[in-house]
């Protein structure tokens, strides 16, 4: 009776591994703590549009960006160079636009975005 329970228990844990859903392993946090958190992205017929959090001085000055192809791969990373200064009560917002020759890149460049994603809940939520 042993033996089947063990058995049993080892056949159960294997079905378990080969019915587990893959995984994804995200990037470490400290290897994107420099990116800017974006609200959205746009890629548009001539230009990249970024949203991004603003005290109601953000520009698009503030910001550095780095493109690195390996490859036909293309991805894309944005910085903030400069904190906004201003001090708002409530959360506001910055569209920010890239054209690809600032970038580097040809007009209709596939790329990855390396930016972490977050939600826009409004101002002054």
């Amino acid at each position: 009776m042993h033996r089947r329970f063990v058995i049993l228990a080892g056949l159960a844990l294997l079905g378990g591994c080969a019915t587990a859903a893959p995984t994804t392993v995200a990037p470490a946090a400290a290897a994107l703590g420099e990116l800017e958190p974006l609200y959205s992205a746009t890629a548009g017929k001539d230009a990249l549009t970024i949203r991004v959090s603003s005290n109601g001085c953000t520009k698009k000055e503030d910001f550095a960006f780095f493109v690195e192809r390996k490859g036909e791969a293309v991805t894309l990373a944005f910085g903030r160079k400069k904190l906004d200064p201003c001090r708002s009560f409530a959360m506001g917002h910055a569209d920010l636009s890239f054209t690809y020759a600032e970038l580097g890149l040809a007009p209709r460049t596939e790329l990855f975005l390396l930016n972490p994603f977050t939600a826009w809940t409004g101002p002054g939520q």
